[in-house]
């Protein structure tokens, strides 16, 4: 699992976000949280999991690019539309996972590591 580097969080938990990343790489349960991250499938712009989904061991974690975390579900739907607008109006198109890699890469000086990355 790879977290952006200024990864969004809602107002409810913005102080908590490291912590909350911390517990989330630890396995440690929490409830009501949910991760929003580039979606698995092309089609889609994002993916809200809920973070107790994060600590079975099958689930795979390592191609996850986690660009945010938000308290309950409905606040999530939030704030990953919150995302969309803000790649929106710093790209002028809909392309998160191109506008989100980019960073990445821009932020590692080199082209980021995932096993199923999707270039367009």
């Amino acid at each position: 699992m790879i977290w952006y580097k200024d990864f969004y969080a809602g107002e409810g938990i913005a102080k908590k976000k490291e912590k909350i990343k911390w517990k989330i790489l630890h396995n440690a349960g929490q409830i009501d949280i949910y991760v929003i991250s580039l979606s698995s499938n092309p089609e889609n712009l994002l993916d809200i999991i809920p973070s107790w989904e994060l600590m079975q061991t099958y689930y795979p974690k390592e191609d996850l690019l986690v660009v945010g975390v938000e308290k309950g579900y409905e606040n999530a739907m939030e704030l990953a539309g919150m995302i969309v607008m803000d790649v929106l109006q710093k790209t002028g198109s809909l392309d998160i996972r191109d506008y989100f890699l980019g960073q990445e890469r821009d932020n590692f000086g080199r082209e980021p590591v995932w096993k199923s990355c999707f270039w367009f």
